[in-house]
C-alpha cells in the first residue's frame, strides 16, 4: 500500500495552506500532527509553486525550510525537502532531510542532479515544463500520456548521466503543473504507464484545481480548496487499489483512512 507524504508549506502564498504554517514552530507542530495522523514522510517546502507564483530568494527559502527540517528530524520524522534549488537540497540533507523532492526534475537548477548524486538520497523527479509564472501557457499536448512519459524519460536520462542512482529515483507526473484538468485526468487514468513501470510513482493531486472544477456548484464556481479533501481521499483510495507507490496529500488522516479501505478490498487478511 502507498507511502503517504504529508505536506508542510512554510510559505505565505501556497495555494492550499499558505500562511497557516509560516513560522518555524507552527510548521514543526503541523509536521508532527501529520505524523500522528499516519504520514510516513513529511515534505517541507519554502517556495510556493502555485500557478502564477513568483520565486523567492534562496536565503528566504533556506530561512523558512532549514529550521523546520532540523526540528522535525530531531523528533524522529522522515523528512523530504521540496525544493528546485541544489544548494537548498544540499543544506536540507545536511540538516537531516533524507529525500529531495524537486518539482522541476532538475530542469530549473542545472546543478541539482550532480548534488543529488553526491548526496545519494532518494530523489523525486517531477514532470515539469516551466516555472509557475507562465506554466499554464505550456499546457499544450497532442498525446498527454505519451508526451509526459517521453519528457520524464528525458529527465531520468539527464539525472543518471550526472550520477544519480536510478534505483533512488521516484517519478511524479506533475499533476496540475503545465496541465489543464483534462490532462490531469488522462495522466491519472494511465499513471501505471508512466516511466514504463520501472520506477516508483508519487502522485500529488491533493486539493488541486482540477478537483475543485470537478466539484463546481451549479453556478460553475469551483469548490473551495479546503472542501476538496473528500475528493482527494476518493482518488487516493482508487490509486492505492491500483498499487500506486506514494501519495502526497494535505489531509493525511483522510488519505490514510482511504488507503486502509483500499487495502481491505485488495488483500485478504
Amino acid at each position: 500500500m502507498p507511502v503517504v507524504w504529508g505536506v508542510v508549506n512554510v510559505t505565505p502564498d501556497s495555494f492550499s495552506d499558505g500562511g497557516r504554517f509560516s513560522t518555524t514552530d507552527l510548521a514543526i507542530r503541523q509536521g508532527l500532527s501529520l505524523v500522528d495522523e499516519g504520514a510516513d514522510v513529511v515534505d517541507v517546502g519554502g517556495e510556493s509553486t502555485r500557478p502564477g507564483a513568483t520565486r523567492v530568494s534562496i536565503d528566504t527559502e533556506m530561512n523558512r525550510v532549514l529550521p523546520v527540517v532540523v526540528g522535525l528530524v530531531e523528533a524522529g520524522v522522515t523528512v523530504s525537502v521540496d525544493t528546485m534549488r541544489a544548494e537548498v537540497a544540499r543544506e536540507a540533507v545536511n540538516c537531516g532531510a533524507s529525500i529531495v523532492n524537486d518539482v522541476s526534475g532538475g530542469r530549473s537548477d542545472p546543478k541539482m542532479h550532480a548534488v543529488v548524486a553526491d548526496l545519494a538520497v532518494p530523489y523525486v523527479l517531477m514532470h515539469w515544463r516551466g516555472h509557475s509564472v507562465d506554466m499554464n501557457d505550456k499546457a499544450v499536448y497532442r498525446d498527454t500520456v505519451r508526451e509526459v512519459r517521453r519528457e520524464i524519460e528525458e529527465q531520468i536520462v539527464m539525472a543518471t548521466a550526472q550520477g544519480v542512482d536510478p534505483t533512488l529515483i521516484i517519478v511524479d507526473p506533475g499533476i496540475g503543473f503545465a496541465k489543464e484538468a483534462k490532462h490531469n485526468w488522462e495522466l491519472l487514468r494511465s499513471v501505471d504507464a508512466l516511466a514504463g513501470g520501472q520506477v516508483p510513482i508519487l502522485v500529488g493531486a491533493s486539493r488541486k484545481r482540477f478537483l475543485g472544477s470537478l466539484l463546481a456548484g451549479k453556478d460553475g464556481v469551483p469548490r473551495e480548496v479546503d472542501a476538496r479533501d473528500t475528493a482527494t481521499a476518493a482518488l487516493s483510495a482508487l490509486l492505492a487499489f491500483r498499487g500506486i507507490w506514494g501519495l502526497r496529500v494535505h489531509n493525511v488522516r483522510a488519505t490514510v483512512d482511504a488507503v486502509s479501505v483500499a487495502r481491505a478490498l485488495r488483500f485478504e487478511d
